[in-house]
């Protein structure tokens, strides 16, 4: 039996917004419409897909992973997609891909995780999507490639969901209407912990199907950039999000267009070794070739709550070395801006540090004495997801609550 999203979802046309529902801006606020939400889920049952998701890794103007679930093994496992036009029938997607990668998650109770990749996309392209396992399918989505021109687009970055599970489907709720609002809105970058346990299926599980509610009203689908926590240990981690960077390391650098790159780093492993000598030639090749160049890991160099860890020693004179535009950081479960640091000292040509993670786990107090967090830096709380706008000129972040007030906001200039 093919599943379908929650009511809003059957409208797939790219032009259909929340705006035409009778919904209140923040329906996310109330209690019964997230718990209707949460119960319309698709289950993990029968032959059928659920738990749908697309990674990005390394080149998102042209490639793509799709995954999903199955609650068995089963026979037969596809993604048929196409260059979006409208009015065409989703049931006749001119192209179809076999997974490339089955399995059983490791100690779950006989689900199977199934990825397909999606290769020679073209870029700044929107691309319908279904997928469908042993005959039954789900309901039809899309998402737009990376561009391969210099445009502007905007980004989505937050980490620590945790066990946080009311909160954590709030959040999902918001970052599927601000996709559904935002035409330039193109992924979402965790920065890691996505639960409370790595190793436990049952909270991977209960994440997987919430993560759906991030899409949005029309189908849309926020790529997911993933990142490594401490709390993501276990097989689990590369299973779901089919190993990137590579199984164990899961470290890599994304190309988001041809002025903007992503490092994405992994703060639980060695910092040093390897994955420094590797983020020193990457940083190097990448510097002279972009305007913004970003870098997001968990565990933070410069911390609103806890003490700093190894990025602080390994990573950081890096940063300053290769002037680094924008640094973003989880763990703490606060809101956190740093003011320019240099020398382990505020400079205007130094790197500014955000984060902290508050996509659904408990908020903390940060220390608001920390030197680095005092004006114009700037330290807070509250559930929250950060959004980044990449333009010629002009860096734009700002910080979003649940409410949709604007916590925090500044720009940066290219260097």
């Amino acid at each position: 039996m093919t599943k379908t999203l929650p009511s809003l979802l059957l409208c797939f046309s790219i032009s259909c917004s929340l705006a035409e529902s009778d919904e209140p801006k923040t329906p996310w606020l109330e209690k019964k419409h997230v718990e209707k939400r949460m119960d319309g889920l698709a289950k993990v049952a029968g032959k059928g897909p659920s738990q749908w998701r697309v990674i990005w890794t390394k080149d998102p103007a042209t490639s793509a992973t799709v995954s999903w679930t199955t609650a068995n093994k089963g026979s037969k496992h596809q993604v048929s997609y196409e260059a979006h036009a409208s009015g065409k029938n989703t049931k006749k997607l001119s192209t179809s891909i076999l997974s490339h990668r089955d399995g059983p998650y490791s100690g779950a109770d006989g689900e199977h995780y199934h990825h397909a990749r999606l290769t020679d996309l073209k870029p700044s392209t929107t691309y319908r999507f279904v997928i469908t396992s042993d005959d039954e399918s789900s309901p039809p989505m899309y998402f737009t490639t990376a561009p391969a021109d210099d445009r502007e687009f905007h980004l989505l970055f937050g980490g620590d969901s945790r066990s946080g599970h009311f909160a954590r489907a709030q959040v999902n709720l918001l970052m599927a209407a601000l996709a559904e609002e935002d035409k330039d809105l193109i992924a979402f970058a965790h920065g890691g912990d996505y639960i409370s346990s790595g190793k436990n299926w049952g909270q991977w599980s209960r994440w997987l199907s919430q993560h759906e509610l991030t899409v949005a009203a029309s189908g849309k689908v926020l790529p997911i950039i993933p990142t490594r926590g401490n709390h993501d240990g276990g097989p689990f981690y590369d299973e779901i999000f089919d190993s990137p960077g590579d199984s164990g390391k899961n470290y890599f650098s994304t190309r988001l267009s041809p002025e903007v790159a992503l490092i994405t780093l992994n703060s639980e492993i060695s910092a040093g070794g390897s994955q420094r000598t590797w983020l020193g030639k990457t940083l190097n090749s990448l510097r002279p070739e972009v305007r913004w160049l970003l870098a997001e890991y968990h565990r933070p160099a410069w911390p609103a709550v806890k003490k700093p860890g190894a990025p602080k020693q390994f990573w950081v004179p890096l940063f300053e070395q290769f002037n680094v535009d924008l640094v973003v950081e989880s763990d703490g479960h606060v809101i956190k801006r740093t003011v320019p640091i240099r020398n382990e000292k505020r400079d205007p040509t130094g790197v500014v540090y955000v984060g902290e993670g508050g996509l659904g786990v408990s908020q903390r107090r940060p220390d608001r004495d920390r030197w680095y967090l005092k004006a114009p830096g700037m330290a807070g709380a509250g559930h929250h997801v950060m959004r980044v706008s990449f333009g010629k000129k002009q860096l734009d972040y700002e910080v979003i609550l649940l409410d949709r007030k604007v916590a925090d906001r500044t720009q940066l200039r290219p260097r």
